[in-house]
């Protein structure tokens, strides 16, 4: 990679966030920055228009420490969350499905082995993954379950020295492309002579490669048309007794994997509102109407002002989380709140860019309607907006209204 002297966005002026950033943490930032813009900016609208994922990146990403960066040990940086979070922010500012890439890797099926995996486990997957030289996806979400993870119908049986796994799950992201599935399953045990408990959830290792493993893409998506989400199907799939994760048993397991995910996406949600409300202000500096430039009206300004305000508070909150949970004090509902915050206001920010574009910015020649298509998967996955409202709901109340 060519070396580059990347510039900061014009609204880093107004506000100077790098004063409350460490050396290390503005290192993190300013290498994600050069990736996004030399790697990823150059290619991403015909990506986006071909429905084309990049796997070349993979390998680059794991060279830059981006996958799993936020683990310690077996070839993980060992970064701080607020570096990771940065990271996350400016490889979204290029690309939602980019920053999906890292979360998917990183944060829910490395975050699974390595917080739940024996070190078998650990030694035999995560190093790789690191580097890019594997892939990983996490099999939670079912067909009729969305929202509802309780309600899994995929199971696991014992069957002598084996579990065999059946079922079936969608929108798994890169599931095509994995080298490694972290399936959660619901175990049949009736007998409790596994020691496993009737119905208990589990996690489970999967080599894609076994026979009865079955990843379908998507098609027809008008959104995160860049990256890669699957149907799965689970049809008789044999696993060794000690494909289980042994340190996960009930939803606590995936959900404090989601939990890591839902953080990434506080800051990643940002990064494209950045990248809206940069298209709008540049646009209002071109684009002259009635001999002058649009940005010299005051409806024109008040639009701007009011996005760039709700960026800099969704990146205030976003640090401000990020320190809460390198001093393990985050909870997940500190976290639903920056989950709900950032998607629904960067999502705003889109419609408001896309209106001071005009016409323009329904085109390819602006970033923000694929943002703005990206924001909608964004705000769905890992949590709605109405599942983070009941969190936060039950948090204030001490009533469960789920």
């Amino acid at each position: 990679m060519t070396d580059v002297t990347v510039t900061a966005p014009r609204i880093d002026a107004v506000f100077d966030l790098d004063a409350l950033l460490t050396d290390e943490e503005r290192e993190w930032q300013r290498r994600a920055r050069r990736f996004a813009q030399e790697r990823i900016l150059p290619v991403i609208e015909d990506d986006f228009e071909r429905k084309h994922f990049r796997r070349e990146f993979v390998r680059e990403l794991g060279e830059l420490g981006f996958l799993g960066m936020h683990l310690t040990g077996y070839g993980c940086a060992g970064a701080g969350a607020v570096s990771y979070g940065l990271v996350c922010l400016e490889l979204e500012a290029a690309d939602s499905g980019w920053r999906t890439f890292v979360s998917v890797q990183g944060s829910l099926a490395m975050s699974a082995i390595h917080r739940y995996g024996s070190e078998e486990q650990k030694q035999r997957w995560l190093p790789g993954m690191a580097k890019g030289e594997l892939i990983g996806c996490f099999a939670l979400t079912e067909p009729q379950g969305g929202s509802d993870p309780a309600a899994m119908a995929t199971t696991a049986r014992r069957d002598g020295d084996v579990w065999v796994l059946d079922g079936a799950k969608r929108w798994i992201g890169l599931a095509s492309l994995a080298d490694v599935a972290v399936v959660w399953a619901r175990v049949e045990d009736p007998s409790g002579a596994h020691g496993e408990g009737a119905h208990a959830v589990r996690g489970f290792l999967v080599p894609t490669e076994t026979p009865g493993f079955t990843a379908t893409p998507i098609d027809g998506k008008l959104s995160m048309r860049a990256s890669v989400q699957c149907d799965v199907d689970l049809d008789g799939v044999r696993v060794p007794a000690d494909a289980m994760l042994p340190g996960a048993s009930g939803l606590s397991g995936p959900f404090g994997c989601l939990n890591e995910a839902r953080y990434g996406i506080v800051w990643g949600a940002m990064g494209a509102a950045r990248s809206c409300l940069e298209a709008a202000l540049s646009r209002s500096t071109e684009r002259e109407v009635f001999g002058r430039p649009i940005g010299r009206n005051q409806l024109i300004q008040a639009k701007l002002a009011d996005m760039f305000v709700e960026v800099e508070k969704g990146i205030l909150l976003a640090l401000h989380l990020g320190r809460l949970k390198e001093r393990g004090a985050l909870t997940p509902a500190q976290i639903s709140v920056g989950k709900l915050n950032s998607v629904r206001e960067a999502l705003e920010i889109a419609h408001q860019a896309r209106a001071i574009l005009a016409g323009d910015g329904i085109t390819n020649a602006f970033p923000v309607m694929r943002h703005a298509a990206n924001l909608e998967s964004v705000r769905t996955y890992e949590g709605t907006d109405e599942i983070h409202q009941l969190v936060l709901g039950r948090a204030l109340t001490g009533l469960n209204a789920f």
